[in-house]
């Protein structure tokens, strides 16, 4: 035996090398070139020597001249070429040989022969053994043309000196051949240094299978059965199997006999494989042809040791060091076949981007185990760089088992128990191929996976855990929201109730039983005040930003369901919630309808429903409401408050006509208030304004009216006259909402209550109050023991406020920076909701500190554009034209007068040219006329297209969820896919792990489903790179899991911004802090007033204009680009005049 043996390879075959060596006493040499100096086979020789030179590290490799330099200088007797590279090169094996060294292998002469697939061809009709049409070898394309049509299509081109599927195209017509002869030579010169290509016949859906072969040096040939590799993308093995299943004994016989008489023939010594196809179809099913010998060890060589209890690569040292096959106790007839063996390829290949090969860090890696399975691996660690230069496998899976069946099932649970992260695997496409019906009946053809597409989209692992982790690396990084504090879940605020005992009956259980119309009939005649509790949905709203997750409402959801059964409703989803759930909270908000539906069975769920604009802030045609409204009902809503931002009734018809073909739900529609119906100088919204409004409602077909008070306006008497006078007219209930902004709307809660409203209106205590609405404890408190009392007991109220307060402590970084009331909402008229984010706008902006300012000049707004009811969409308008107004720092009265020296807002054209609707006291003449001069307006209603028509209409709830999300939210919808792509779902990690990251020395449980947690902990943040990325040390169940992570508090290459001359006409600056998309080009004329770009900035866009006629001679940013207030954005060269 050989004293020491150098391996020219690397990877999972240069180590397979060392472990035989090892068994057989052998010293092993590795050789790497400098880029491969961490893979594992390095580190497993006894020694290893770097070769070839810097950024080259595939050709050092096929260097023989290296290979021999380090055999001389490390002492060794013998070289194992393994399989790849130079394996099949008789340089090699010829210059080894000068050197007195052996190489591992057969002979140079035989390489050459079983190496050259032409030559190989004529030993193989010498030897009687059925071959297939082809041509001789050339590199010379336009002669092998010449050649193609002798042979027929399909035909094949194969590299001389191929290999592994490379240099091998398969051709259907003649003239995509030119092009595939030139790419197949091209990449076997690269992979083999020989650009000799051939053509062949090609077999109809043939089976590829292959003998292995065992020759000594006596003359003595033995073949370990057979494998089956048909299993392959683009001829490059991905499953093999041992023995072949389903095949006919005498075939299995002819192919042995076939496959030693051509060994035989060429005189071939060691191990190699004899590889055969099947046809399985057309005239010559079941007959079989030669292909070629390979004359090396194979990859697949594992399975046939798994099956014959022989050790291959062992055979070939002992072969080549002189032994016979009797030496090493093998005879044909001693030879037994045990079992089957599958071996399955894991490699960094991703099948949903064309096994576009990955690179990267591995961040993760647990490996299968247990009875009957194998793993043969190369560099696959944690921690280890997956290089983009060589072969993309990291471990082969060997699983083995009585039968076929038995080694398919260990095979699926082998591939179940990786866990790779950090570079994608194929190892969701086996388990699709090994799950697959017929690859279990073992009918197999090379155009399996051909035939079946569905393989490549197959589910891939979830990967829960690095997702979940990612987000909190990152939020623990950037910190977002601000540090951790002294946070603490709201969890442990919940009230002590037994859970396990169902809900009691509820208003939903009522409406259940006495439909739409027998509900609202029930409730205009009960004595008692009826309570929505908005806390689920328009308190935090109102009070921050909508930010509260769906996590924080399904943990309270039940308590209340139990605690509060004789509430009339939960408004808990629709307005801005469906909208935040997608863009920041990366939650689809159908699921959380459908858990807070679950979780509070009992109580009827409310929504609000912006009338034919749905949920989103445009009309959508009559298919997209109906389908919105009627998914929504099936999927928990009960009550749809139904509204009109300009109270237009006609816009909230399709709405109404929606809720009451459900024949389930309550269409509750509602009048806007606004303004104040006392008032004697008030023309426009007086009581016989807001009774006529109630008056078309009724008609519509409400089942009870609505008083939606969205600033706080309705005063105590006011609500009084209105209640009272709605009662008196109608036979409808009549259910009041306002917001607490000045403080004071407990009086008109109790005066509407004294005038008879039906319901109204809280929030629990904690989230009341300013911007929300009135306090529900206070409500239950002051009706408990009177006439109206609300059933509800007051210590159950109480008992969720802790809860509740626990809830907005942390979510502070959201608040809306409102401390207390105020009485200014009397004058600008701020709608609660829009008032806190208005705050957050202005602060993006750099108007935080002049908020007084927005508040007046949202009056102003008001007033210029027509005194609108004021509730989304409309008070968004409102709230655009105040904001710019402040930012460029506009007298109202001027802007009024000459709106057309102004750059007006973007949705303040819309508004005027009536994209919302036509306005309850006309429109503000002169000024939209010549807001409206000039602009190119484009709006209506998009017709929905026949695909998403269907998806609509049809059955499949998840695809008409999704449909909906994208036709109502488009850019949010992108956003939360994409979220959910990085992130995966989060409603399961805590939210003050959610909002503030990991805490150093703190375990972090996160339950991903019933019964799987996972332990989360910070080791340690490393400092920034070059780029600006920190390495996160984190434990995930335990092990070390590293994540980079982007800090974006550090800037890099900063660039000052050029600001604009104020002084010069010809500089367009940006008004405000945005993100600027250009409209024009250098060398562009523009006239005054002429669009050159628009900004966006938080919810508000705007059209940035030319100040003078003139030619575009420079633009001063890039096509798109953040900029701030008076930043240069284009220079107009002003015409001669």
């Amino acid at each position: 035996m050989f004293k020491k043996i150098l391996v020219a390879n690397r990877g999972e075959i240069a180590i397979r090398a060392f472990r035989a060596a090892y068994e057989l006493g052998a010293k092993t040499v590795a050789v790497y070139p400098y880029e491969d100096r961490n893979s594992t086979h390095r580190l497993k020789a006894d020694e290893a020597y770097q070769i070839g030179s810097v950024g080259h590290p595939v050709r050092a490799y096929l260097d023989v001249s290296e290979i021999i330099r380090v055999a001389k200088e490390s002492g060794s007797d013998a070289i194992y070429p393994g399989y790849g590279f130079l394996s099949e090169n008789p340089e090699l094996a010829e210059a080894a040989k000068a050197e007195g060294i052996t190489f591992i292998g057969p002979s140079s002469d035989v390489l050459e022969m079983a190496g050259n697939k032409v030559i190989a061809k004529d030993a193989a009709i010498r030897a009687n053994v059925p071959v297939l049409k082809s041509t001789q070898s050339s590199a010379n394309v336009d002669e092998l043309l010449d050649q193609a049509d002798a042979i027929g299509f399909p035909i094949f081109v194969k590299a001389v000196a191929g290999g592994g599927g490379r240099g091998m195209r398969r051709v259907a017509a003649k003239e995509d051949l030119r092009a595939a002869l030139v790419e197949a030579s091209r990449e076997a010169e690269s992979a083999f240094g020989d650009a000799r290509v051939f053509l062949e016949q090609a077999v109809l859906r043939p089976r590829h299978i292959e003998v292995q072969i065992l020759a000594d040096t006596h003359g003595n040939v033995v073949h370990l059965f057979e494998r089956d590799c048909s299993i392959q993308r683009r001829n490059q093995k991905v499953v093999e199997i041992a023995p072949a299943p389903l095949i006919d004994e005498d075939l299995r016989n002819t192919l042995y006999r076939d496959a030693v008489a051509f060994a035989k023939a060429i005189g071939y010594q060691n191990a190699g494989t004899v590889e055969f196809l099947i046809d399985t179809v057309g005239p010559n099913a079941g007959k079989h042809v030669f292909i070629e010998m390979n004359p090396r060890i194979q990859v697949e060589h594992t399975v046939s040791e798994e099956i014959t209890d022989i050790d291959l690569v062992q055979s070939q040292m002992r072969i080549a060091s002189g032994e016979s096959l009797a030496d090493l106790g093998l005879s044909q007839e001693t030879i037994q076949r045990h079992g089957f063996a599958i071996q399955c390829r894991i490699t960094t290949e991703d099948p949903a981007a064309n096994f576009r090969p990955d690179t990267g860090k591995i961040t993760t890696y647990r490996s299968p185990g247990g009875a009957g399975i194998r793993l043969d691996g190369g560099t696959v660690s944690t921690g280890v760089e997956v290089s983009p230069h060589f072969d993309s496998m990291l471990v082969k899976l060997i699983a083995k088992g009585r039968d076929f069946k038995s080694a398919v099932i260990r095979a699926e649970r082998a591939l179940a128990e990786f866990r790779i992260r950090g570079v994608s695997t194929n190892i969701s496409f086996l388990q699709a191929v090994l799950a697959d019906e017929t690859f279990q009946s073992g009918d197999l053809s090379t155009s399996f996976i051909d035939e079946r597409p569905q393989l490549f989209t197959a589910a891939p692992s979830q990967d829960r855990g690095t997702k979940i982790l990612s987000w909190l690396a990152d939020v623990t990084v950037n910190q977002p929201n601000g540090p951790r504090g002294d946070h603490f879940s709201p969890s442990t605020k919940l009230p002590s109730v037994d859970l396990t005992k169902p809900a009691p009956e509820g208003s939903r259980q009522q409406l259940l039983k006495l439909g739409p119309a027998g509900f609202a009939k029930a409730l205009r005649e009960q004595h008692h005040v009826a309570i929505t509790d908005t806390t689920f949905r328009d308190a935090h709203q109102s009070l921050l930003a909508t930010r509260i997750r769906g996590r924080d409402l399904q943990m309270i959801a039940p308590y209340v369901s139990r605690l509060t059964p004789q509430l009339l409703s939960v408004e808990a989803w629709g307005g801005a919630t469906y909208d935040v759930a997608l863009r920041f909270l990366g939650e689809d908000p159908w699921e959380r309808l459908e858990v807070l539906r679950a979780a509070m069975p009992n109580l009827c769920i409310q929504m609000l429903l912006r009338g034919r604009n749905t949920v989103g802030y445009t009309p959508y045609p009559t298919e997209v409401t109906e389908a919105f409204v009627s998914e929504a009902a099936a999927s928990g809503v009960d009550i749809f408050r139904i509204f009109d931002a300009l109270n237009d009734v006609e816009q909230m018809k399709p709405a109404i006509a929606a809720v009451l073909k459900t024949k389930t739900a309550v269409a509750e529609v509602a009048l806007c208030y606004t303004a104040d119906l006392l008032d004697p100088q008030e023309k426009l919204y007086t009581l016989d304004y807001y009774l006529n409004l109630a008056q078309q409602i009724v008609d519509a077909g409400a089942h009870i009216i609505a008083i939606k008070d969205m600033a706080g306006l309705l005063r105590p008497a006011a609500a009084a006259k209105l209640v009272g006078a709605l009662r008196d007219r109608f036979d409808l209930p009549v259910h009041l909402h306002t917001h607490d902004t000045a403080g004071g709307q407990l009086a008109t809660l109790m005066a509407a209550i004294n005038a008879g409203v039906d319901a109204v209106d809280v929030a629990s205590a904690p989230m009341a109050g300013t911007t929300s609405q009135p306090s529900a404890s206070a409500l239950v408190a002051a009706l408990a023991h009177t006439e109206r009392d609300s059933g509800i007991p007051l210590e159950s109220v109480t008992s969720l406020e802790p809860y509740w307060e626990a809830v907005r402590s942390v979510y502070a970084p959201f608040e809306s920076g409102l401390p207390g009331p105020t009485g200014r909402v009397y004058k600008h008229e701020i709608p609660g909701g829009q008032l806190s984010n208005l705050r957050q706008q202005a602060i993006a902006l750099g108007l935080g500190d002049h908020f007084e300012r927005v508040e007046d000049m949202y009056a102003a707004a008001n007033e210029i554009l027509g005194r609108p009811t004021k509730v989304t969409p409309s008070s968004k308008v409102v709230g655009d034209l105040a904001l710019h107004l402040v930012a460029v720092n506009a007298d109202p009265k001027d802007f009024a007068e000459n709106p057309q020296n102004y750059d007006v807002p973007d949705s303040v054209v819309g508004f005027m040219a009536g994209e919302l609707g036509d306005l309850p006291g006309g429109w503000p003449e002169p000024f939209r006329t010549k807001v409206l001069q000039g602009k190119n307006l484009k709006f209506g209603i998009t017709p929905v297209a026949e695909q998403d028509l269907q998806l609509l209409n049809g059955t499949d709830s998840a695809a008409r969820r999704s449909t909906l999300n994208r036709l109502l939210f488009a850019a949010p919808t992108k956003e939360f896919e994409k979220f959910r792509e990085i992130y995966g779902r989060l409603d399961q990690v805590d939210t003050v792990d959610y909002l503030y990251g990991l805490q150093a020395g703190h375990e972090h449980v996160v339950e991903i489903s019933k019964g799987v947690q996972l332990f989360v902990g910070l080791e340690a943040i490393g400092s920034p790179d070059a780029k600006g990325y920190r390495t996160v040390m984190a434990t995930l169940n335990g092990q070390l899991r590293p994540i980079n992570i982007r800090d974006r508090k550090i800037a890099s290459d900063v660039v000052s911004a050029e600001k604009a001359d104020a002084a010069n006409l010809g500089h367009v600056a940006a008004p405000f802090a945005g993100v600027v998309t250009l409209q024009t080009v250098e060398g562009a004329h523009v006239e005054i007033g002429q669009p050159v770009a628009t900004i966006e900035a938080m919810k508000m866009e705007a059209t940035i204009t030319a100040n003078v006629s003139g030619v575009v001679r420079r633009l001063a940013i890039s096509k798109t680009q953040a900029v701030d207030a008076g930043d240069l954005i284009v220079v107009v060269e002003p015409a001669a005049s």
